[in-house]
């Protein structure tokens, strides 16, 4: 982890503050963030909306279908009363008077058979002859009768019955025609009449009424209704009776328990399925996003390096020159020995010849190694190699703009283990910038490079005398794109960053009163701790 040893205001890139993950909660609490809490109560109250519009719904259907039954069989029923009317004025026609108990044996037996049929009146139209009564008599209805066969013009005429019973008349004059001598009335039970073999009216909740033509309600059962759901007249053209149904749709009707219980647990493991899928997925997509950033930074590393090519061209003609130079001269020296004949001393030079050839092998292979792209290989590493070879490739830099270059290494190895060019990459590009540093210092330039062991790390410190860091760049440093440079790309303090913390270690800025310090540590490998006990 990057770390400042001054202290780092919070909001900055390296702020060392408590950090809260937002997609985590306490340890215990509720494992899903607001987000999908209130997803979760939009979910449940949208399905409890559609739980209850799908139950009114279905409470309406059964409530239209049962009462189209119930029209359907009092219809039946109603049609049936025309029949009894004609039955019956036949008979009193053919002499009632004479075969008042014919009329009366007859009336007896429909009303047995029709039970909603509560009472049969003939009266004569003339009050001549004695009324015949049959059924109920708790209203005086005779005159009634009378008046409404009179008032007939064919049609039979409805009316309700005159009592707190809910029923209503039939009266037909007998004959149907001008010389009628009779007004013949059927006296129905509405109650009776509305009756079937359905349970479903009694239920808590439903309504019925029966009205007559004229809006006179007959009966009306249940609470009541304000608009009925269901209104039709029966479908008889002697007794057009309305019948009006409704009912009234409390909470648990529409909300049931049992349902609800359902609906929410299923909501709650759908969330549950779909949280683990998100996350899940979040999951793949950050191993992705890592192994992606994983490739870039090694196409980045290796950019890196070929970029610096140009830079290093000079610091390796310059270290080529020297073991080239004195190969050559050792050559020429072993010619003029050979042809004076002192064979003898040949042999001592040509041994110089291979060792300065070896010299120029070694620096020809640091080239290759730098350029070549690779994937991370720890091994156990003298820090003070990888130093030695960041001084090779940038001593002509440092000569070309006349900054000395100071490295202060241990007697002793400092063994850590990393990657070699990693690790050199790392020492190059803090150098390098040391110098871009001071070359822009007007006074003494100077860069400093010093290895040493702290306990169970080895500390590389690189600082320099050039203008320092600026606030506003000093907690951006290894953000990405953050440089102070016109042509820099602000990529090689951050990867320089992840290259130190892959190998376990810190790279870090230290407060200098003068230039830029920076110090990257790094554990050492178990050979160095044991020596340095």
């Amino acid at each position: 982890m990057v770390s400042f040893l001054s202290p780092a205001p919070p909001g900055s890139p390296h702020w060392t503050g408590p950090v809260t993950n937002r997609n985590s909660s306490p340890q215990g609490g509720w494992p899903w963030s607001p987000a999908w809490i209130t997803g979760w109560l939009l979910a449940c109250c949208l399905a409890v909306a559609v739980v209850a519009l799908l139950e009114r719904r279905a409470h309406l259907s059964e409530l239209t279908a049962e009462s189209a039954r119930l029209h359907a069989v009092a219809s039946q029923r109603v049609n049936q009363h025309d029949a009894h009317m004609t039955a019956l004025s036949a008979i009193a026609i053919a002499g009632a008077e004479q075969r008042a108990d014919l009329f009366r044996e007859v009336s007896g037996a429909v009303m047995r058979f029709y039970p909603r049929i509560i009472g049969i009146f003939l009266v004569a139209l003339d009050h001549q002859a004695p009324a015949l009564e049959i059924g109920v008599q708790d209203a005086d209805i005779r005159g009634i009768i009378r008046d409404a066969a009179l008032a007939s013009r064919g049609a039979p005429v409805l009316l309700r019955y005159p009592s707190e019973r809910p029923a209503y008349m039939i009266v037909k004059r007998s004959p149907n025609s001008d010389a009628a001598r009779y007004g013949l009335a059927l006296v129905i039970d509405a109650a009776a009449l509305l009756n079937g073999d359905s349970a479903y009216w009694a239920e808590h909740g439903t309504a019925r009424r029966l009205i007559l033509p004229d809006g006179a309600m007959i009966l009306g059962s249940g609470p009541d209704m304000a608009a009925p759901q269901f209104s039709r007249a029966l479908a008889s053209n002697t007794q057009p009776l309305r019948l009006e149904t409704g009912m009234t749709l409390t909470l648990a009707d529409m909300l049931p328990p049992g349902r609800i219980a359902s609906v929410v647990a299923l909501i709650t493991l759908l969330t549950l399925v779909l949280h683990a899928v998100m996350k899940q997925r979040a999951q793949v997509r950050a191993a992705e996003k890592r192994a992606e950033l994983s490739g870039l930074e090694s196409r980045l590393s290796h950019a890196s390096r070929v970029n610096a090519l140009g830079e290093m061209a000079s610091g390796m003609a310059h270290e080529l020159t020297q073991p080239l130079t004195a190969i050559l001269a050792q050559a020429q020296a072993a010619r003029h020995l050979a042809a004076r004949g002192q064979t003898e001393r040949v042999a001592g030079v040509l041994d110089g010849v291979v060792e300065q050839t070896r010299r120029a092998s070694s620096i020809l292979e640091r080239l290759r190694n730098w350029t070549r792209p690779q994937g991370p290989k720890p091994e156990p590493i003298d820090v003070r190699e990888c130093i030695g070879v960041a001084e090779t490739l940038l001593s002509a830099q440092a000569a070309e703009i006349g900054a000395r270059l100071a490295v202060s290494l241990p007697r002793t190895a400092l063994t850590v283990t990393a990657d070699r060019v990693e690790l050199e990459q790392v020492l190059f590009n803090l150098i390098r910038n040391a110098l871009d540093s001071v070359a822009e210092s007007t006074g003494r330039r100077e860069v400093t490079v010093e290895a040493s062991i702290d306990g169970n790390s080895a500390v590389i410190d690189v600082a320099d005398s050039g203008p320092g860091l600026s606030e506003d760049i000093r907690y951006r440093l290894f953000t990405p794109f953050a440089t102070t440079r016109a042509d820099g790309t602000g990529l090689g303090l951050a990867l320089s960053q992840r290259l130190v913390e892959r190998a376990g270690g810190d790279l870090a800025v230290v407060e200098a009163q003068v230039g830029a310090h920076f110090r990257v540590t790094l554990p050492l490998a178990q050979a160095s701790r044991e020596a340095a006990e």
